[in-house]
């Protein structure tokens, strides 16, 4: 075509879009305006499929999730079909191309990766209803094939770290704003900021998780050197967004999740070795089981319910004989040890907890918000439930991943001179830390809102250890005992 037939060809397909949606308006058809914005995003899957995750990590704040219990079917829009078509695409990209980084391939992250996405595969098929089973590992796969393996790839640049981060911050900020703004109608009461923030997270625990994993990232950017003054100063004001909605989601296991995260930042930067964080932890631990009677009965006295107050508040954690929500957990936590007692090995598949936890209650655990149809959360846990769900071996492909992520993050900190690497990986892992110890009372690994980052960081850990340490820099084995005093790499 000469250049004068393309441009008669471009008007013409332009006159005639604006002559039909013109007409279809008038039909109050609205719809079809949305043809240019749908090619455009086809055109990205196929030329910039980077660029559409990082558009989906955007999104996901801002999607709104539409639930159907009955059709035990509920799914987060815009982001969890675009995270489809994205998982689509690159296993099409990869059967044609067949061209993967075997250096990814062979990580132990990944490595742990497949182990636990091959153990849930095989418990779906000797799962009490594989249907459920199913369409959980395939909502597995839409977040962990393009926020793990393909994000890899996507953060070889590590200018992409960064932008990632702020894609998440920025519409979470959004979402913040809006839900205080709300919250303020109320007065900024406990109990309407527990829903407050709905249409856009379900409740405020999961919103609560994703502003705490968010600290450290943010905090982390206000101390980076390479950023200039109006960068700094835009930290700052998303910070002080981010620490807004902390204190207004209620949230208590966030606030332990910070308090975690805030410990083992001060066993980093103070150097202690790691044997004595795990003697300590061995002591802490086997002193509660001695003296497991006394405590709980001094927890039984703890009378001090949800509060407005953040220190009554947060006193509340350990509430177990007033607290509903305390006591529900409890009661969630025995269903699922009873579950996994009678199916110890297979568990009752992935994505079933809900379903057939209910017989498992006893009466005398049941609280004033107990259910038997399973449509108010989880086993709230992401690791009792895998426990229930898929088995002893199932608990043990979740405690891989974290221990491999962990023990990844420490080497590279302490083997590398690069001050901007050893920036990233210590907020990644403090962000991570803060969901790892958030996990042990719920579980929202099974949403968008927390796949994305926990993924997306897991899949930065490994693109650093692999594309941005110096060839110098890498060590195969490091002693246990210097984990954490790695000598000569300030």
């Amino acid at each position: 075509m000469t250049k004068q037939q393309k441009l008669f060809f471009i008007y013409g397909i332009s006159g005639l879009f604006i002559l039909m949606n013109a007409i279809l308006i008038a039909n109050e058809f609205f719809w079809f305006m949305a043809i240019p914005l749908f090619g455009f995003l086809l055109l990205m899957y196929f030329t910039s499929l980077d660029k559409v995750l990082l558009l989906i990590t955007f999104l996901t704040p801002l999607s709104v999730t539409l639930s159907n219990y009955d059709a035990q079917l509920g799914i987060s829009l815009p982001s969890e079909p675009l995270m489809a078509g994205v998982l689509i695409m690159y296993l099409y990209k990869l059967f044609f191309d067949q061209a993967y980084d075997i250096k990814i391939i062979k990580h132990p992250i990944t490595i742990s990766v497949l182990f636990y996405l091959i153990w849930m595969l095989l418990t779906c098929i000797t799962s009490e209803l594989p249907l459920v089973s199913f369409k959980f590992f395939i909502a597995k796969l839409w977040f962990i094939v393009p926020f793990f393996f393909l994000a890899t790839q996507v953060f070889k640049n590590i200018k992409n770290f960064k932008i990632f981060s702020w894609m998440y911050m920025i519409s979470l900020s959004m979402v913040i704003i809006y839900t205080s703004i709300k919250h303020a109608n109320y007065a900024f009461d406990e109990e309407i900021g527990h829903w407050i923030m709905d249409p856009f997270y379900n409740d405020h625990t999961a919103y609560g998780a994703m502003i705490v994993f968010f600290v450290p990232v943010i905090i982390g950017f206000l101390f980076d050197k390479s950023y200039s003054n109006i960068q700094r100063f835009l930290s700052l004001n998303v910070a002080v967004i981010l620490l807004t909605g902390l204190y207004l989601s209620y949230c208590r296991a966030a606030w332990m999740g910070l308090a975690a995260a805030i410990g083992i930042a001060f066993i980093i930067k103070l150097k202690i070795k790691i044997k004595w964080v795990l003697l300590t932890s061995v002591i802490f631990i086997s002193l509660f089981f001695l003296l497991r009677s006394e405590i709980i009965m001094k927890l039984e006295k703890n009378k001090q319910d949800t509060s407005d107050n953040l220190v009554e508040h947060i006193q509340s954690m350990s509430n177990i004989s007033t607290d509903a929500s305390n006591l529900e957990r409890i009661n969630r936590w025995e269903a699922a040890f009873r579950m996994f007692k009678e199916r110890p090995f297979w568990g009752f598949g992935p994505g079933t907890y809900q379903f057939s936890y209910a017989p498992y209650q006893y009466s005398y655990e049941r609280t004033i918000i107990s259910t038997n149809a399973g449509n108010r959360g989880n086993a709230h846990s992401e690791y009792i439930g895998p426990l229930a769900e898929s088995g002893v071996i199932g608990l043990l492909s979740v405690l891989a991943i974290a221990f491999t992520v962990i023990f990844t993050a420490l080497q590279i900190y302490w083997n590398t001179k690069d001050k901007k690497i050893k920036l990233l990986v210590f907020i990644a892992l403090l962000s991570l830390v803060t969901y790892y110890t958030h996990g042990f009372l719920n579980n929202f690994l099974d949403t968008d809102k927390a796949s994305v980052p926990f993924w997306g960081f897991i899949a930065m850990i490994v693109a650093l250890d692999v594309y941005h340490l110096k060839k110098d820099e890498t060590v195969v084995n490091v002693k246990t005992e210097n984990l954490i005093t790695k000598k000569g790499t300030e």
